[in-house]
C-alpha cells in the first residue's frame, strides 16, 4: 500500500488517519484531534484462526513490543494467564494498545471457542470495528458466523481477515468465494495474496499488479464501484471520469462501512508477518474513528418505555462510560474494563454506578497491555481503559456523573443461555460459604455462567446443600473448575453434568390456601385465592394483582408476590423452576391482629402449588442447536446417531474439502458427554458446538421418571 500523509494530533483539514470529518456522529464543534486519532478493534472469530498471533504481530509492527511471542511458548502479551498458557488458546478477552504514526490503537483479543462467547460478545460494546479472523485451512466456522451477525445487529464496521494464507493446501480463491456466499457480495478484498502467499497486493489504493488469483484491476474497480454507490455525486463522477482516486473516497467509504455496504476482506499470515504491515495501515487509514462510526445504542428508561439516546462525542460534556468486562486481578482485585462514550474520565473523579445514590471515586485509572498496566490521568470519549479496586462495578454497568443518566444503559446483548450444569461440593467441611463467594467472583466475570444454590432439590425433598454452576458446555465448566483449583486453591467434589430442566403448566387453574397458626399470643393468619395461566414458550413469568374491594390490603401484596416467586423457584412436579405462566391474585382475607407478611408468604406459596397441580403441569427440557464438523465419510454415522438421540438433522454443508458440517437439534440431556461418542464415530476427528434453541415438553416417560425422584417439601 503506498504511503499517505501521517496523521497529526494537532488536527488537519485533510482526510488523514488522525483527523477526519463525519456525517454520522460529529459534534457541532470541530472534532477533537485526540478522539479522531483513536481506532478500536475487536479481533474475533473461531479458535485456531490465529487471533492472538495476529495481535502479537500488530503490536510488533506498531513498535509496542520488541519481539513477538508465540502461543506455543506461552509468552504472548494477550494470553498472559497461566491457564491460557497451558491451554494454548485464549480464555478471556485481553486489552492491548499501541501508538503508531500518531494513531492511538486499541485492540481486544477475544476467545474463539464457542463456550467462551460470553467473553467475546461484550467486546463488541467497546469498539467501532469487529475483525472476524478466519483460518484459511478450516474455512468459515460457527463463531465467525455468530460474531458477524452480532456485529451487524449493533451496526458496527465489519472486517474479514483471512489468516494463514501460506499454509499447505489453502484455496484462498475458494475461501473468498465462500465468504461472499455466506456473508454477502459486499465482502470485497482490499488486497490479494501474491507470490504464493508470501506477500499481499493492494487493491484499493493501487489498481495494477500481480496476485495469486483474480485480477487486481478488477478488484480495485469492484471496490470503487461499491463505495461510490452510497453517494450519487460520486456515482456521477465515476460514470463521467471512469475512476475516482481512492485517496478522495474517504467520506463515502465511511458511509459504506456504517451502512454495511462494504465489508473489506484482507489476507495475512500472522506467523510469517505477511500482510500485517498492510493491515496496520488499513486500520489507521481506512477504518473509522469514534466520530465516524454509528453511535452506540444507548437507551434511557426501562422496558418498552425506554427511548433511544445518542451520547455526545464531546470531552467537555458530563461523563458516560460503560463496563464491558470484569476480571479478577491477583494484585488489584476487581478490574473493570471500560469504554468512555462521553465526557472525560479522570482519575480521582466521583462517579455514580447506574441507579446508585452514593458515588465512587476513581482511584486507579489504567491503560492495559495484557497483564501489564500503567496509571493514566484521563481517558477521552472513544477510548478504552480500566478501573481498579471498585467492588461496586458489574458487567454492563454505566458510570456517569449526572442525575439524568441514572437510567441510561446500552441495548442488551443477545447472549446464549447456560444450560450445561455441574454440581459442586467442597472437599473440606466448612468451605461451603467460601466456595459460594469464590464462584460468585468467577461468575461475575462471565455473563454466560449462572450460579444456583438450593434452587434444585434432591429426591428426598429436602433442599440440597450442593452448589450448581451452569455454563455453555463441558470446556466452559472444566475451565472454571481448573481456575477454582489453581487460582483459589479450592478442592471440590463434582457430580455429572445436570440438565437445566424447567416446569410449566398447560391449562388455567385456581388455587387457594388459608394459613392459620396459633402459638400463644399473636398468631399468624393469611388467606389467598389466585389463578395460574400458561403463557407462550419463553415468555417467562407475569404477576398480576386483581384484588377488589380491599379484601387483601396492599401492604401485604409484596409478601404474596414473594411467596409466589418462592413456589416458582422451588418447582412442583420435579423440583425445577416454573416458567412461562401468569399468576393473578384474585382475593384474600386478613386479620387485623394476626395477619403478618410471613403468613401471606406461606399462603401464596401453597396456593400456587395447589393451582399448578390442577393445571396439568409439564416438565420442559432444553433443546439445543448442534453443529458437528467431521470427515465426510462419517456423515451417515453421525446423522443416524443424532436421530437415535431424539435429534433432527436440519441440513449439511461443506466446510473445507474432505469435511462436512452437520446441523441439527436435539435434547441437551441426550448430548451430555457427546464428545466421547463423536470420537468413536470419527476416529477422534470430529468436534461439535451447542447453543440453546428453546424449551419443549419432555416425553411422558421422562416426566414420570423425573417426578418419581422428587417429593415437594413444605418449607414453613
Amino acid at each position: 500500500m503506498p504511503t499517505t500523509p501521517s496523521p497529526s494530533l494537532a488536527g488537519s483539514e485533510g482526510p488523514t488517519a488522525g483527523s477526519r470529518s463525519s456525517a454520522a456522529n460529529a459534534p457541532d464543534s470541530r472534532p477533537h484531534p485526540g478522539i479522531a486519532a483513536i481506532r478500536t478493534l475487536a479481533l474475533t472469530g473461531p479458535a485456531g484462526a490465529g487471533k492472538t498471533t495476529l495481535a502479537e504481530a500488530l503490536l510488533l509492527k506498531a513498535g509496542a513490543i520488541q519481539s513477538a511471542g508465540s502461543v506455543e511458548k506461552g509468552n504472548t502479551v494477550s494470553d498472559h494467564d497461566p491457564q491460557e498458557r497451558r491451554a494454548q488458546h485464549s480464555l478471556q478477552t485481553s486489552l492491548l494498545h499501541a501508538q503508531h504514526d500518531g494513531v492511538h490503537l486499541r485492540w481486544l483479543d477475544t476467545p474463539g471457542a464457542p463456550d467462551f462467547i460470553g467473553q467475546a460478545l461484550p467486546a463488541l460494546e467497546a469498539v467501532e470495528t469487529v475483525a472476524v479472523v478466519l483460518n484459511a485451512q478450516t474455512g468459515i466456522e460457527l463463531m465467525a458466523q455468530r460474531m458477524m451477525d452480532a456485529a451487524a445487529q449493533r451496526g458496527l464496521t465489519r472486517l474479514v481477515i483471512i489468516n494463514k494464507i501460506d499454509a499447505p493446501g489453502v484455496d484462498a480463491a475458494g475461501l473468498l468465494a465462500q465468504v461472499q456466499q455466506t456473508f454477502g457480495r459486499e465482502c470485497l478484498p482490499l488486497n490479494l495474496p501474491a507470490d504464493g502467499g508470501t506477500r499481499v497486493q493492494d487493491c484499493f489504493f493501487g489498481c495494477s499488479g500481480e496476485a495469486d488469483f483474480g485480477s487486481v484491476e478488477a478488484a480495485h474497480r469492484a471496490l470503487v464501484e461499491q463505495v461510490v454507490e452510497v453517494d450519487p455525486a460520486f456515482v456521477d463522477r465515476y460514470l463521467n471520469d471512469g475512476d475516482v482516486p481512492a485517496t478522495e473516497l474517504h467520506a463515502p467509504l465511511e458511509q459504506a462501512f456504517r451502512e454495511g455496504h462494504l465489508i473489506p476482506v484482507c489476507f495475512t499470515s500472522a506467523r510469517q508477518g505477511v500482510g500485517v504491515q498492510e493491515l496496520l495501515g488499513i486500520i489507521e487509514k481506512l477504518l473509522p474513528n469514534p466520530y465516524e462510526a454509528n453511535p452506540p445504542q444507548f437507551l434511557r428508561g426501562e422496558g418498552p418505555e425506554a427511548e433511544p439516546l445518542q451520547v455526545a462525542m464531546d470531552p467537555a460534556q458530563h461523563v458516560v462510560a460503560h463496563v464491558f468486562k470484569i476480571q479478577s486481578d491477583p494484585y488489584l482485585g476487581k478490574l473493570a474494563m471500560v469504554r468512555v462514550h462521553q465526557g472525560t474520565l479522570r482519575r480521582n473523579a466521583q462517579l455514580y454506578v447506574g441507579h446508585a445514590r452514593k458515588p465512587v471515586r476513581v482511584a486507579h485509572l489504567l491503560r492495559l497491555q495484557g497483564k501489564e498496566h500503567v496509571e493514566i490521568d484521563h481517558a477521552l470519549p472513544g477510548d478504552l481503559c480500566a478501573l481498579a479496586k471498585l467492588d461496586e462495578l458489574q458487567n454492563d454497568a454505566v458510570l456517569h456523573d449526572a442525575p439524568e443518566d441514572e437510567h441510561l444503559h446500552l441495548a442488551p446483548l443477545s447472549l446464549p443461555a447456560p444450560v450445561h450444569g455441574v454440581s459442586l461440593r467442597p472437599t473440606r467441611h466448612g468451605d461451603e460459604q467460601r466456595l459460594w463467594e469464590v464462584l460468585g467472583r468467577l461468575v461475575e466475570e462471565d455473563p454466560c455462567l449462572r450460579l444456583e444454590r438450593g434452587g434444585e432439590h434432591d429426591g428426598g425433598g429436602s433442599p440440597s446443600s450442593e452448589t450448581v454452576v451452569y455454563g455453555l458446555g463441558e470446556l466452559h465448566l472444566r475451565t472454571l473448575l481448573e481456575r477454582l483449583k489453581d487460582q483459589y486453591k479450592m478442592e471440590v467434589h463434582t457430580q455429572p453434568p445436570r440438565v437445566a430442566y424447567r416446569e410449566t403448566i398447560s391449562i388455567p387453574a385456581q388455587g387457594h390456601h388459608r394459613h392459620k397458626k396459633q402459638t400463644g399470643g399473636a398468631g399468624q393468619f393469611g388467606e389467598v385465592w389466585l389463578r395460574v395461566e400458561p403463557l407462550e414458550r419463553g415468555a417467562g413469568f407475569e404477576f398480576r394483582d386483581e384484588v377488589k374491594g380491599g379484601t387483601l390490603p396492599g401492604q401485604f401484596m409484596p409478601a404474596v408476590e414473594k411467596g409466589v416467586r418462592q413456589a416458582l423457584a422451588q418447582g412442583v412436579v420435579a423440583g425445577y423452576p416454573l416458567q412461562d405462566l401468569r399468576v393473578t391474585v384474585l382475593e384474600g382475607k386478613h386479620h387485623s391482629v394476626d395477619s403478618k407478611e410471613v403468613a401471606f408468604i406461606t399462603a401464596a406459596r401453597k396456593a400456587v402449588v395447589a393451582a399448578v397441580r390442577e393445571a396439568r403441569p409439564l416438565v420442559l427440557e432444553p433443546i439445543v442447536q448442534v453443529e458437528i464438523t467431521a470427515p465426510e465419510a462419517a456423515t451417515g454415522d453421525i446423522t443416524g446417531d443424532l436421530a437415535s438421540r431424539r435429534g433432527q438433522v436440519s441440513g449439511t454443508r461443506s466446510s473445507v474439502p474432505g469435511q462436512i458440517v452437520v446441523q441439527g437439534s436435539a435434547p441437551l440431556a441426550e448430548l451430555l458427554a457427546y464428545q466421547n461418542r463423536l470420537n468413536a464415530l470419527t476416529s477422534g476427528q470430529g468436534r461439535y458446538t451447542l447453543e440453546l434453541s428453546h424449551y419443549e415438553a419432555v416425553p411422558p416417560t421422562v416426566q414420570a421418571q423425573l417426578a418419581s425422584q422428587y417429593q415437594w417439601k413444605d418449607e414453613e
